[in-house]
């Protein structure tokens, strides 16, 4: 007469089950979850996902695991201190950004955040939330240009650098004075306010001109400024 065949799940008794799981979940504490996930991100150099930290070779603790820590994978991310690559609210990503500034003690660049990707969302994320990084700066508290007003602030900027250079900045230039003042927009940044076609340098150079010669400034031909 034939056995039928029965799986051995059946046969767990699940109080017994329960039991063994439980211990399993307490081998681990909420800490040692917690380090293991920080030390995967810096390993990966960003956030992790589920599946990045399941086949992290180095992670001694499984997502599951975190997951029945505290509450959801995200949850878990969180509490390390690493935001959720996908569902971070506009609120938690201008946090991200204040505490960055506060630690470098000025407004944060867009090579900043990406010098802290393990730590940080990404700029992209910023870009897909904001429409700008510098919308979210702004929303972050920090006193930054957008728009026509960003372009003003250039110019101005722009106008100040040709009287201290005695003549209409380079590219070249700016890269420099970029470099002494970080409150100065970047060259990059000026260059693709003009999507930076052909002749965008010389198209920002003549808008600085134009706004010293409009301040009493004298502009001769070769850019020199008196």
């Amino acid at each position: 007469m034939s056995v039928p065949n029965v799986h051995p799940t059946a046969q767990i008794d699940p109080a017994a089950l329960a039991e063994f799981q439980l211990g399993a979940r307490r081998r681990y504490s909420d800490a040692r979850i917690l380090a293991e996930l920080r030390a995967s991100a810096e390993r990966l150099g960003r956030s992790p996902t589920m599946k990045e930290f399941a086949a992290d070779p180095e992670a001694q603790v499984h997502p599951q695991t975190a997951i029945e820590h505290f509450g959801t994978w995200n949850a878990a991310k969180r509490a390390a201190g690493l935001l959720p690559r996908r569902f971070a609210t506009r609120a938690e990503l201008a946090d991200q950004l204040r505490g960055l500034g506060e630690e470098l003690g000025r407004i944060p660049t867009a090579q900043d955040v990406k010098d802290r990707r393990a730590t940080m969302p990404s700029v992209s994320l910023y870009w897909h939330t904001f429409g700008s990084l510098a919308v979210a700066l702004r929303e972050a508290g920090f006193d930054v240009a957008v728009g026509d007003e960003r372009l003003d602030r250039a110019i101005v900027q722009g106008a100040e650098l040709a009287r201290r250079l005695g003549r209409l900045p380079k590219f070249a230039d700016w890269a420099a004075a970029r470099r002494q003042d970080p409150a100065l927009l970047t060259e990059w940044q000026v260059y693709r306010m003009f999507e930076a076609r052909r002749g965008a340098w010389a198209t920002f150079q003549f808008l600085v001109r134009e706004r010293l010669l409009e301040d009493g400034a004298t502009v001769e031909a070769d850019g020199s400024v008196s």
